[in-house]
């Protein structure tokens, strides 16, 4: 049974994700978390992000091709408001 905090934390995190991609499908919520939460750790904690990235290059490259996709998503749901 989830707290009533999770429950409005998960109702944050998912219109976030509404008003970024407009898509908040469990798919698109669980890449914008991951890409928060890497975009916040490398900033806070450049060094362990630094040394993670050489420690996993394939993920490195994973996280790279989810940084571009949320990107495109975000461009192109910018251009479909206008």
């Amino acid at each position: 049974m989830q707290s009533q905090f999770d429950q409005q934390f998960d109702s944050l995190v998912t219109k976030y994700t509404e008003l970024l991609l407009g898509d908040a499908s469990d798919e698109r919520i669980e890449q914008v978390k991951k890409w928060v939460l890497y975009t916040y750790m490398s900033k806070s904690m450049p060094a362990l992000v630094k040394h993670w990235n050489e420690l996993y290059p394939d993920a490195k490259n994973g996280m790279v091709e989810l940084i571009k996709e949320i990107k495109e998503l975000n461009d192109k749901n910018r251009q479909n408001q206008k």
